[in-house]
């Protein structure tokens, strides 16, 4: 039976005090080393064009952004957010992003443990989030969603907020909501609340919080569509009928930063458009998975029922870049708590995310990615093939623990066992997404200059 890492946490704990003293000296020395790199946050400028636009009455959708020439995929919802950033000027707008994401990063572990360990105390709760967040601000989808000022964290931890809240919440739904007015991939957690939510109400016959936060979700997502048609009708217009179903514009699929299957797909083909081929094997992996965390939540895990929704997002999704998988930091908190040796499992997951190696293999504008080897191909597809083992891995185990259960459910009856259910299984293996707005070399390119 495994023990809770983040259970220890009682015994001989550092004061709260200092773990907050090194999460603040870990984020002052990430700020500085960004400084250093010279980061130019292009993603968080684009985010500023788009809410000049929609203050402008201009057209969001034909609009084109710095040196890069990128434009807005996201629904018109996502320019509104946007506009406050039009507010101040541009230095200390990119302070405040950095500042904004890093208080990000804390919310997200935080959320992140309360999700693997709901039963922790808040001593113990804040000792650990400080302590794991000071570590995983410096893995790569973090470290690249602050190099660019993207928005991944904000979306994290507003899909989180809502699975964390208490039974019979009235709020629950609400972040899903409006992550998906912005991104759409969210809804993807809507599908998994309405169907888990349906198999419970079948079982149960009462109405209950998937159910419930589900309704809350769609009822957002379509109440702020509907107003956003009000506010600005000919870019909704637009959006939902004609550059929803561009998918060219987002980027080129081969490209090493976009870590789905259509990405793998495209490099293990060599070719920018893997067609059907990406079609059927998104849905039939997606399908498992999903099936995954349907049955995940019905035995009442609900953690591992929403990292692995999540990832499913993220691997089923046309493009998801790099910075997309923030999704990374919950994933490392249940491995630590779940598994039986946690070391073992979670240490190897981190250096996946923490060591760059996708940014190994050729990545620039002559799209040298059509032409990589096998080994350039393994490095590039780094990300959805851990998520892949960590699924299957997690899968096997659950087939084993139950053929234990059966085999202690027969020598019950022959008296030879207690016939005492067996707890649930340790995690040996677990494994949004937004549209973009231009390649993401492109994005490179310009953040060296």
């Amino acid at each position: 039976m495994s023990v809770s890492v983040l259970s220890k946490t009682r015994v001989r704990p550092w004061p709260l005090v200092t773990a907050a003293a090194v999460c603040l000296l870990s984020f002052a020395a990430f700020w500085v080393a960004q400084r250093l790199a010279h980061v130019n946050m292009l993603d968080v400028m684009v985010y500023r064009a788009e809410g000049e636009t929609v203050r402008a009455g201009g057209d969001l959708y034909a609009m084109r952004a710095t040196s890069a020439n990128l434009g807005m995929t996201y629904p018109p919802f996502a320019a509104l957010l946007f506009v406050p950033l039009t507010l101040v000027g541009v230095p200390l707008m990119r302070t405040l992003t950095t500042g904004g994401n890093l208080l990000l990063v804390v919310a997200l572990v935080q959320l992140s443990v309360q999700l693997a360990r709901p039963s922790l105390s808040r001593a113990d709760l804040w000792r650990a989030t400080f302590w794991i967040a000071a570590v995983v601000v410096w893995c790569e989808p973090v470290w690249t969603t602050l190099r660019y000022g993207q928005i991944n964290l904000l979306i994290a931890v507003a899909v989180l907020w809502d699975l964390t809240r208490r039974e019979g919440s009235r709020w629950a739904g609400l972040g899903i909501g409006l992550a998906t007015a912005v991104k759409l991939t969210p809804g993807l957690f809507v599908v998994l609340l309405l169907v888990a939510g349906v198999l419970l109400w079948r079982r149960d016959r009462s109405w209950n919080q998937w159910l419930r936060t589900a309704a809350t979700a769609t009822g957002v997502f379509l109440g702020t569509t509907l107003a956003v048609v009000v506010a600005l009708p000919a870019d909704s217009k637009k959006f939902w009928t004609e550059t929803l179903f561009e998918t060219g514009r987002v980027g080129f699929a081969e490209e090493t930063a976009n870590q789905s299957i259509r990405g793998v797909l495209a490099r293990l083909m060599h070719t920018d458009d893997p067609g059907m081929w990406w079609a059927v094997t998104a849905a039939l992996m997606g399908g498992a998975a999903m099936v995954v965390a349907v049955r995940a939540a019905l035995r009442g895990d609900r953690a591992v029922a929403v990292v692995v929704c999540a990832f499913t997002a993220l691997m089923i999704s046309p493009i998801s870049w790099s910075h997309h998988w923030v999704w990374c930091v919950p994933l490392l908190i249940l491995l630590v708590d779940r598994a039986t040796r946690a070391w073992r499992v979670a240490g190897p997951v981190a250096l996946v995310f923490a060591s760059f190696a996708l940014w190994w293999v050729p990545h620039d504008p002559g799209r040298p990615e059509l032409d990589q080897n096998a080994g350039q191909m393994l490095l590039s597809a780094v990300y959805p093939l851990t998520t892949t083992a960590l699924l299957v891995g997690y899968v096997l185990t659950r087939r084993k623990l139950r053929g234990t259960e059966a085999g202690r459910g027969v020598n019950a009856g022959r008296g030879t066992e207690t016939g005492t259910e067996a707890p649930e299984p340790p995690l040996e293996a677990v494994p949004e997404q937004e549209s973009r707005t231009a390649p993401e070399r492109e994005r490179q390119a310009v953040a060296k200059e």
